[in-house]
């Protein structure tokens, strides 16, 4: 049985799963859980690119997870990048929390203004 949120609530992470692979941009105003693959640009509050997961495309959130594979730029307020992680691109940030050893192979800039997607 499957639990859905309520339309009103408007609180519902958006998922992608393993095994999935989507080609085109995805924009929403909450949490999107990345386990598959996605071919284009994310806005979202918070992006979550889980393990084994792949990212090729511009990423633009408040708060970025970052366990697997981001091929493109990214502008966030906060973002963790956790170990066995890899990115290629720029990473322009506020706040840079770095977990164990990462494949990052990205420019960093630090930005001055709080604001990722709200900019």
């Amino acid at each position: 049985m499957l639990a859905f949120t309520n339309a009103d609530d408007k609180q519902s992470p958006t998922v992608v799963g393993a095994g999935c692979s989507i080609d085109g941009d995805i924009t929403t105003d909450n949490t999107i859980q990345i386990h598959g693959h996605v071919d284009g640009n994310i806005t979202a509050d918070t992006v979550i690119i889980g393990r084994g997961a792949t990212v090729v495309g511009k990423v633009v959130a408040e708060t970025l997870f970052l366990h697997g594979t981001l091929e493109g730029p990214a502008t966030v307020a906060t973002a963790n990048v956790f170990s066995n992680a890899k990115m290629v691109g720029t990473l322009a940030y506020c706040t840079l929390n770095i977990t164990g050893n990462t494949g990052l192979e990205c420019k960093l800039t630090k930005r001055n203004s709080k604001g990722g997607k709200n900019e």
